[in-house]
């Protein structure tokens, strides 16, 4: 059987940290999907008069290219790892999921907000805070995540893992 393997959470979380440590461990072909190498496929003109490409038009095309990816792995019979935020997209993954009768594991990574902080401007990106900020709380809220979420706040990559491994976020597609 086929594996999804869905890590969502706010930026700043670890999602790439984590899904980039955790595909080497499976023990199948695996494909890596980084939804942000599709939001970097955006690049923004240096002229300030030419208009820049929507959020609510740049999601959804992402979105579109990590399915359209992951369906092509799964159809390979590869295993699929996706990191990406997943705010109103879990229902085309189960989809996906149903339609190549493959299992699904939803991790959601949360942190404290110092954590957060603390990782976004250590990185160069503290202008994403109050996104992170927000999107913790969202995603912490939705009924859906519940039962997936994984708080990383002071968890080493391994440790982590280990609890990844433990394989409790799997979604009964049954």
């Amino acid at each position: 059987m086929m594996n999804i393997y869905l890590f969502s959470g706010p930026c700043g979380c670890g999602k790439t940290t984590l899904s980039t440590a955790f595909a080497p461990t499976l023990n199948a072909p695996v494909y890596l999907i980084h939804g942000d190498d599709f939001q970097a496929g955006f690049v923004q003109a240096q002229c300030p008069d030419v208009p820049r490409v929507a959020w609510e038009n740049i999601l959804p095309f992402n979105w579109d290219c990590i399915i359209s990816v992951a369906r092509r792995a799964l159809a390979l019979g590869v295993d699929v790892v996706i990191d990406y935020i997943v705010e109103e997209e879990l229902p085309r993954v189960i989809a996906l999921a149903r339609e190549f009768d493959a299992a699904l594991n939803y991790i959601v990574l949360t942190a404290s907000k110092e954590t957060l902080r603390a990782r976004l401007e250590a990185r160069g990106d503290a202008w994403l805070t109050a996104r992170s900020l927000f999107l913790r709380e969202k995603l912490r809220a939705m009924p859906e995540n519940q039962g997936h979420l994984l708080d990383v706040t002071g968890l080493s990559v391994q440790e982590a893992l280990e609890q990844v491994c433990m394989g409790q976020f799997h979604i009964d597609l049954s």
